[in-house]
């Protein structure tokens, strides 16, 4: 879809961001869409967003007291008020929600871009297999969106240790939620990308929403970087946009 329309309104789809997960990942996702829309369309274009938020701090809750069962009744609210917003398509801003965000999706009439899906097809357009995943601590110490990547795209996914585990953890919760970006912070992710590399990753999935905040994107220290965020909104103005159909972007 470029050039001049030759009638307004302009066709697009609307894309339904649950955010809140946190701030500045939201901020991002809405940036960036709008940018990458006005992009492909030129002009004053941008896009048709609806964005319903959650309060970080019930999340933060939920996550450190492992209550997902809590966690997934607060977002299905929060989806249903998405649906009653008429979005066409929804996305949620944090990979480690995306534990209960899939299964509260499940069934529902509105296509969801999962953020696995956008990231593993970039990571096999690349030709590459084994890939180290960098996130909070229960996307590093669970299974479900290793488990995605190996079964949808064939992925060995390594993780750092339980130290680095702990230690990637601690800065997202503590800094990089809050805005805070520290040197010594960019050298411990550094590090522990290192340790991957050395493990055999042959690139870094920024499984955390925030983290590009932190890496930039692009590489770092010659492994290509997957930038979730970057991909996520990617594929969301795919099908905004009419590129991917919404019903085959709805992979859950």
């Amino acid at each position: 879809m470029t050039g001049q329309p030759t009638s307004r309104p302009r066709p697009m789809k609307t894309i339904g961001i649950l955010g809140g997960m946190s701030d500045k990942a939201t901020g991002e996702y809405y940036r960036l869409a709008n940018a990458m829309i006005n992009q492909r369309l030129g002009g004053w274009d941008n896009g048709e967003i609806v964005i319903v938020s959650v309060n970080f701090g019930n999340i933060e809750h939920f996550v450190r007291t492992d209550d997902w069962e809590a966690a997934r009744a607060y977002v299905d609210d929060k989806l249903d008020r998405l649906e009653a917003a008429r979005v066409d398509v929804i996305v949620c801003v944090s990979n480690t929600m995306h534990r209960v965000v899939v299964p509260a999706m499940a069934g529902r009439r509105t296509p969801f871009v999962h953020i696995a899906d956008a990231t593993g097809a970039a990571i096999r357009a690349r030709g590459l297999t084994k890939i180290g995943l960098l996130g909070t601590m229960p996307v590093m110490a669970g299974r479900a969106l290793a488990d995605h990547y190996r079964d949808r795209f064939g992925l060995d996914i390594v993780v750092p240790d339980e130290a680095g585990r702990t230690r990637i953890d601690r800065i997202i919760f503590d800094e990089l939620v809050k805005d805070v970006v520290r040197p010594e912070s960019r050298e411990v992710y550094r590090q522990e990308i290192a340790k991957l590399k050395a493990a055999g990753a042959e690139g870094i999935i920024l499984g955390c929403t925030e983290i590009y905040m932190l890496t930039g994107r692009g590489e770092l220290d010659g492994l290509p970087l997957f930038d979730t965020t970057e991909l996520h909104v990617k594929a969301a103005v795919d099908v905004a946009l009419g590129a991917v159909d919404s019903a085959a972007a709805a992979r859950i």
